[in-house]
């Protein structure tokens, strides 16, 4: 199947019974994308491992628990493995499994890499050059299927992909909304800050940063997120404790999602 074929999306139907119906603004069209405006975005970290498919997956749960047509997107995924004949990756996986809209994996992730490694190299290894064309393509495929998109990045904000294209030109093309993850350690300070710089440099909007507390022994974790928040001209969007067993269920109790840029509002 090519990029061009057209697609029939298959749609899970949330349950009866949330508690509220996400209802999608008006907004103003993309001129860029010919698409009408939806609720996109794009989900960086501070660096790899830090929970960006944790909260990607929770921004899906609580669209599709509200009653939007959503699906997730992770265009480039390394340390893929065959199951049933088919490339798996945990981290696409997981934002399958909180979709209600489901699209060929070769749209919902362009790049499936068998080694875990940096992309360039997981590339070169498989023999393929990553692109941005099948990339944009396979968002626009997902964008007029769906109702809301989230797109998560891989690694930190600015990965190789190949030797002219990077994940930080990646999220310039796309030009969403970016949402950035911070995996509280000794060292994120640092890390958030450098990537929102590379981020407001290139033009985006920073629509909001989220906490997520990977080190349960870490000392002055209060004093670490204060110093974050009189820095980032951001809001924060919430703090997710650090989790035994995380859930994009779970992590999404935490989280306050209204006032993103067209995010749904929630009626009765």
């Amino acid at each position: 199947m090519s990029l061009n074929d057209p697609i029939v999306p298959v749609v899970t139907e949330p349950a009866p019974d949330a508690e509220a119906v996400l209802v999608a603004e008006p907004q103003p069209s993309l001129a860029a994308e010919g698409l009408p405006f939806r609720f996109c975005c794009f989900v960086t970290g501070t660096d790899t491992e830090i929970g960006k498919t944790l909260v990607s997956a929770a921004i899906l749960h609580t669209l599709v628990a509200g009653g939007v047509r959503a699906c997730g997107m992770k265009p480039v995924a390394a340390g893929a493995t065959e199951r049933d004949g088919e490339l798996h990756n945990d981290d696409a996986d997981m934002l399958v499994a909180e979709s209600s809209v489901h699209l060929p994996v070769n749209i919902t992730t362009p790049y499936m890499l068998r080694a875990a490694c940096a992309p360039h190299i997981a590339a070169k290894l498989d023999g393929v050059t990553i692109e941005p064309v099948p990339i944009i393509a396979a968002y626009a495929e997902i964008a007029a299927a769906s109702d809301a998109v989230v797109v998560e990045g891989v690694g930190g904000f600015r990965v190789p992909f190949s030797d002219l294209f990077d994940s930080a030109q990646l999220a310039e093309q796309l030009n969403l909304p970016v949402i950035l993850v911070v995996g509280l350690r000794l060292g994120c300070i640092s890390h958030a800050l450098l990537t929102v710089e590379a981020i407001i440099a290139r033009g985006l909007v920073l629509a909001g940063w989220v906490v997520n507390e990977i080190d349960p022994d870490m000392q002055f974790a209060d004093e670490n997120v204060e110093a974050l928040a009189e820095r980032i001209p951001a809001r924060l969007l919430g703090r997710i404790p650090y989790l035994e067993q995380p859930t994009a269920a779970e992590a999404a109790k935490f989280i306050d999602f209204a006032g993103l840029p067209g995010w749904p509002s929630a009626r009765d």
